[in-house]
């Protein structure tokens, strides 16, 4: 090879290599085969799908959101509501990971690493109230779901920003994602910008108001009621059918 195409060869390769840090760094954007390229596929000696395996069907529009005016907000049945950067919460918080799989409803499944803060320390540093139960995750598109309080913090789950190593794409959920390890996809909220401690054990989210099963335990059904169909025209996409 001439030493012109050496370089040039070299220069693409640097660009690529520049384009790969920042969408490492920023995330938000849809995913991409770069971000495929770049991606954890084994941890601690187990192997991992591609976050390109889930190719997470939208019922509603992608929400793509920008890192410098994100706002995460902990709120309700806590004794000091707080509000939060991207920055802080990733910053500020111990990180942690945790493989999981997560079950889609039109039967395909896929065992991810991801990484994030405990929701149970989120809550924490907002003082949860006596008689707290239930904790309601909000996403930027209007999309909401419940779990039990007692789930959250016995299964330490996880409110991710990374997948397999890399940053949250927008189709994924960036900012943040929750991994509802057990439960179907329409519990893993996706954009979260709210998180409600209730005490209102009843709440019913966006598909379980519409007949899905309000704990979403994978092992219980077949998920056949929480598919899209014609009950909305334009419902949100913030839970992954």
């Amino acid at each position: 090879m001439s030493i012109p195409r050496l370089m040039a060869a070299l220069l693409i390769f640097i660009l690529a290599l520049l384009l790969a840090c920042s969408l490492l760094a920023e995330g938000g954007g849809r995913t991409s085969p770069l971000l495929h390229a770049l991606e954890l596929r084994e941890y601690g000696g187990e192997s991992l799908s591609s976050i390109a395996d889930l190719d997470m069907p939208s019922i509603g529009e992608i929400q793509y959101i920008d890192r410098d005016d994100y706002r995460l907000t902990i709120g309700g049945c806590v004794t000091a509501p707080r509000s939060y950067t991207y920055s802080e919460v990733v910053d500020n918080f111990t990180a942690h990971g945790a493989i999981a799989p997560i079950y889609l409803m039109d039967g395909r499944n896929a065992t991810i690493y991801w990484e994030g803060v405990l929701v149970a320390d989120l809550i924490q540093a907002a003082g949860q109230r006596d008689g707290a139960n239930t904790v309601i995750f909000h996403a930027r598109d209007g999309y909401s779901t419940s779990l039990p309080l007692a789930y959250i913090i016995e299964n330490d789950i996880i409110m991710a920003y990374r997948a397999n190593g890399v940053t949250l794409p927008a189709d994924l959920g960036f900012p943040f994602i929750l991994v509802a390890k057990g439960k179907w996809g329409y519990k893993w909220i996706r954009w979260i910008t709210f998180i409600e401690v209730s005490d209102n054990d009843g709440y019913r989210g966006y598909w379980e108001s519409r007949g899905c099963s309000n704990e979403g335990d994978v092992e219980v059904g077949n998920g056949t009621l929480c598919r899209a169909d014609d009950r909305d025209a334009d419902p949100p996409a913030g839970g992954i059918s």
